[in-house]
């Protein structure tokens, strides 16, 4: 490593150099050509500019969970030092920097009586997170995380660090909230806080093997058509790996389970969830009043590093019956691991918002996430191919894909990872955008909008 106008940079073979560019997602090698361990906005100002005077394409790593594909050969500018949480209860605000993790800001929100509209996963970075939409554990009420943002801190292709409001500069504030990392290198964000402290939820969980996925699967839709939109809940399954890693309650078990986040009170959720309870016997039942500093044992994503690659698919409604061969087409017959989850949509995430957030009129999201199994990625095709086949089943009632849940598939090197993850309009408008903010392509995850990468 060494210092370049004082800064901590890094290039290959340097000490740190492996550490620095190290992220959540490892099937998937990148090597840029140096990275800028940013501290402040004015280590990314910095970096931009080197980038743009040589001409190399530039990504940004916070966590690590996305991946940073532009920066091959490139820079890469990483933000994990860029970590300061400022509430400011009075307004329900909160300005995060561009390395904050969602865990960070709960914390800190839960001591006000506030709660942020963050994931499932507490290592998530926000403000990636964000960037992407941000569908979290209360988004029916609430809507996506986007929406609630009021304002964006972002150094532009000409190394200029831009204050970016609604007001100030609508068009570039439209774009940066949805459009992903393709407009500049967000450094800060200003975003509204929700007045939650404690929630009813929980997951409740079926073996496979023993309940019928199909019955499971036809409860679980007829009992979100009557639940009201404080309520937020997904469905996933998956068959666990037996694994001395695992508690012995999970090693090479078929689980289906429902994920439940309910704002209102314990007795209405007990009442809410008790046809959930009559679909059959239960492995666990963890559905229970919460502090909001424990909603992260609702999923209970995985935190350690690996190598996966997936995707989603917005559909207008849920056709139960192509649900039912996709848990099958995923389940103990599969010959490699997948994660299957289905979100019901709609409630907030259906209105309309300032912000390029697409596909609002669907009601579900369907996702398909495949561990590698030797995580390298050499297996890279055959998960291809069970994730077609799956994504096909629902191609009728299809509206797109959602940014934060493509998962590597950017990477697939057939042009596609940019098909349908916005519609028409919202391409050509970003499109727009990236003329005038990024002419010389310097972002380049362009997810299908602007030149190709």
């Amino acid at each position: 490593m060494d210092f370049t106008d004082g800064r901590l940079v890094f290039r290959p073979g340097d000490d740190g150099y492996d550490e620095e560019i190290a992220g959540f997602q490892t099937g998937f090698a990148q090597r840029p050509a140096i990275v800028f361990a940013a501290g402040s906005a004015d280590d990314v100002v910095a970096a931009v500019s080197y980038a743009a005077d040589a001409g190399l394409p530039v990504g940004v790593q916070a966590t690590g969970h996305g991946l940073p594909g532009s920066s091959q050969g490139g820079v890469l500018i990483s933000t994990r030092r860029m970590d300061s949480v400022e509430i400011d209860a009075d307004a329900r605000t909160v300005t995060v920097g561009a390395g904050v993790r969602w865990g960070q800001v709960v914390e800190a929100a839960a001591a006000h009586g506030l709660a942020p509209l963050n994931g499932s996963a507490p290592g998530v970075g926000a403000v990636s997170y964000t960037l992407g939409g941000g569908l979290g554990i209360l988004a029916r009420e609430f809507g996506y995380a986007a929406d609630h943002v009021r304002r964006l801190d972002v150094v532009t292709a000409d190394g200029t660090l831009r204050h970016v409001t609604q007001e100030s500069e609508p068009e570039l504030f439209w774009g940066l909230l949805g459009g992903g990392a393709n407009l500049g290198v967000v450094t800060a964000l200003e975003i509204g806080l929700v007045p939650v402290a404690r929630l009813y939820g929980g997951a409740i969980e079926f073996d496979g093997r023993e309940v019928d996925p199909a019955r499971v699967l036809r409860a679980y839709e007829a009992w979100t058509r009557t639940v009201p939109d404080e309520l937020t809940s997904s469905v996933a399954a998956l068959v666990y790996p037996d694994m001395p890693q695992l508690p012995p309650h999970l090693r090479g078990r078929y689980l289906v389970t429902v994920r439940v986040a309910y704002t209102g009170s314990e007795a209405a959720g007990e009442r809410l969830v008790a046809p959930l309870r009559e679909i059959g016997p239960v492995v666990s039942d963890s559905l229970r009043e919460m502090p909001y500093t424990d909603s992260h044992t609702i999923h209970s994503d995985p935190d350690f590093p690996h190598s996966y690659y997936g995707d989603s698919v917005a559909v207008a409604g849920l056709d139960v019956d192509a649900a039912i061969e996709l848990l099958a087409l995923t389940g103990p017959a599969a010959e490699k691991m997948h994660v299957v989850q289905i979100n019901q949509l709609g409630g907030a995430l259906a209105k309309p918002a300032g912000n390029a957030v697409p596909h609002r009129g669907a009601g579900w999201l369907v996702r398909v996430l495949s561990p590698f199994q030797g995580g390298d990625g050499t297996d890279l095709d055959a998960v291809r191919a069970v994730q077609d086949r799956a994504f096909g089943l629902f191609a009728p009632a299809a509206v797109g894909r959602l940014l934060n849940f493509a998962f590597a598939a950017g990477e697939r090197g057939d042009g596609a990872g940019g098909d349908g993850l916005y519609d028409a309009g919202t391409q050509k408008r970003l499109a727009g955008l990236k003329a005038t903010y990024d002419p010389a392509n310097l972002f380049r995850r362009n997810y299908g909008v602007g030149k190709a990468g």
